[in-house]
């Protein structure tokens, strides 16, 4: 069980690419990798999916940790490039109504 963290910002915007799985092996790098960029204020966090192929529960309590955190300081996520798999979960949870969600959109800055 890998995940593979790529992080680049430019213009206000930090977009963080990820492939792999995310479960409870790899959660805890997700978070580690990611919430520093949503303490900032007004932060525009664009997460790319494209290439996840697994996620759990675990993955979905980063996701709205972020979510979280994103919101107490006036940011932004967008997750992008989600399968249908990943939207269903997003989709079941109630996540999907409360978050910026664009399925097939494209990743990357």
């Amino acid at each position: 069980m890998n995940i593979s963290i790529d992080v680049q910002e430019r213009d206000h915007q930090t977009t963080i690419t990820l492939a792999g799985e995310i479960d409870a092996y790899t959660a805890p790098k997700l978070r580690e990798a990611a919430f520093p960029y949503t303490e900032k204020q007004h932060a525009n966090v664009v997460i790319d999916l494209s290439g996840v192929t697994y996620m759990d529960s675990t993955g979905l309590g980063v996701f709205v940790g972020l979510f979280k955190s994103l919101n107490a300081n006036e940011g932004t996520l967008e997750l992008n490039g989600l399968s249908d798999r990943l939207k269903r979960l997003f989709d079941i949870t109630g996540l999907a109504d409360i978050m910026n969600i664009n399925p097939k959109a494209e990743g990357g800055i």
